[in-house]
């Protein structure tokens, strides 16, 4: 997300609202809300008709998986969890999100399993890319399967408007940080044997998640003991940065399916600001596939790009109208920014050194930056991987990290990372 298409998406999906297509609407109807959202196509267990309640990470409801497709080969039991949480549009609103909780096999400790509060990278906007109905990656099943493995139990939040209903707010760091607290919080109200000694975990936009509910931890869910958090292609705004200074580019020429993220981004400031029309910023032969986001998962959605063979010089129109810039960069004010670097637990930060989205560079700078606000920060760089390899890669250290950390031992900072 460094190049210049993808930095404005880095910068603009800090926020609220998806609009879908009308779906099988009339044309001549107003859109409903679960075509302007992309909700649907999931069960009923994802509805709740009550009143919400005020009180976040309140657990609702919950149901036994049976499909192996969500189940997770080294768990002893899985369930669906629905909880209150808190909008990160105005950190106020009650709303309702959906997530599963994962047992390890074998005899819990007396307390109990410790937990990783576990943070998904982008999966797309619609109801039905939430990891709980629609599976996970093979990448995430071989990596939550190891953390099943070493004795944590895995609770794994689907995010705000995803799975229920309502709008995915993608890189809005006081959602993600909600989202992730209250699944912890629901979690212990489950009977379920799970200890409250959290390690929290998340790559890419879950990387960010990590971070920022790290950060939001001590004030928003302080009942909850958070021993560590760990964090792989964390994606950070630094307050430091000019716009374009030192910033990757990729040839806008070439078919790139990374321009998923750029039309993802685009819905989402529509969301909020209609009188911005898709055709002003899209050419006419990009327009059908920013109508095939609103629904369309984020592997197939990139699929369909390579497909299309669209570069991001042949979908974006050369002259966009200013104010969309301007509307990107207060959602990028308001939501984009952690709250503070000076976090009351270890951190870990996974960085490959090939990494684009987002650029590595930009992820030591928030190493060296959290260390600087006096945080303890275990940072790793891996020599010749890229974002998605990092993730099982940097186990070998982030196992024993959150082994440590859950044990009381203590974090010996690495600040510049060596190559490794």
């Amino acid at each position: 997300m460094q190049n210049t298409f993808i930095s404005n998406v880095v910068k603009s999906v800090f926020v609220a609202s998806i609009l879908t297509s009308a779906g099988m609407a009339n044309a001549q109807q107003a859109p409903q809300p679960e075509d302007r959202y992309g909700d649907g196509r999931v069960s009923a267990f994802y509805t709740w008709k009550a009143a919400i309640p005020e009180q976040a990470g309140k657990l609702l409801k919950t149901e036994d998986i049976s499909n192996p497709y969500i189940r997770l080969d080294n768990d002893s039991t899985a369930i669906r969890i629905l909880y209150s949480s808190t909008s990160g549009r105005d950190s106020k609103t009650p709303i309702v999100v959906s997530g599963t909780v994962h047992l390890p096999k074998g005899t819990p400790p007396k307390e109990g399993w410790p937990v990783v509060l576990w943070a998904h990278g982008t999966v797309g906007l619609a109801d039905a890319c939430a990891p709980s109905w629609n599976g996970r990656s093979y990448r995430d099943v071989q990596y939550l399967n190891r953390w099943l493995k070493e004795g944590f139990a895995v609770v794994a939040t689907d995010y705000e408007g995803l799975g229920v209903a309502g709008p995915h707010l993608l890189i809005n760091n006081p959602m993600l940080a909600y989202s992730i607290l209250d699944s912890g919080r629901a979690a212990l109200k489950t009977k379920l044997p799970l200890a409250n000694r959290f390690v929290i975990v998340g790559q890419s936009q879950g990387g960010a998640g990590a971070v920022s509910a790290s950060a939001y931890s001590a004030t928003y869910a302080p009942e909850l003991n958070i021993k560590g958090s760990i964090g792989t292609g964390v994606i950070y705004q630094d307050p430091e940065a000019t716009a374009e200074k030192n910033q990757l580019k990729l040839n806008p020429y070439e078919v790139s399916p990374s321009l998923a993220y750029g039309i993802y981004s685009f819905l989402v400031t529509q969301s909020l600001f209609p009188e911005i029309k898709t055709e002003d910023i899209f050419t006419a032969e990009a327009v059908p596939l920013v109508e095939q986001a609103r629904n369309a998962c984020l592997t197939s959605f990139m699929g369909d790009i390579q497909t299309a063979g669209l570069s991001p010089a042949q979908a974006y129109k050369a002259n966009p109208p200013s104010i969309y810039k301007k509307l990107q960069e207060k959602q990028s004010n308001d939501y984009g920014y952690y709250p503070t670097l000076k976090i009351n637990h270890p951190l870990f930060i996974g960085t490959g050194a090939n990494d684009r989205t987002p650029d590595a560079r930009n992820q030591m700078k928030l190493v060296a930056d959290a260390c600087k606000a006096g945080t303890v920060v275990e940072g790793h760089l891996y020599h010749g991987l890229g974002h998605s390899e990092t993730v099982n890669a940097s186990l070998q250290d982030s196992v024993p990290f959150a082994k440590k950390v859950i044990a009381g031992e203590k974090i010996q900072s690495i600040c510049k990372p060596d190559l490794q």
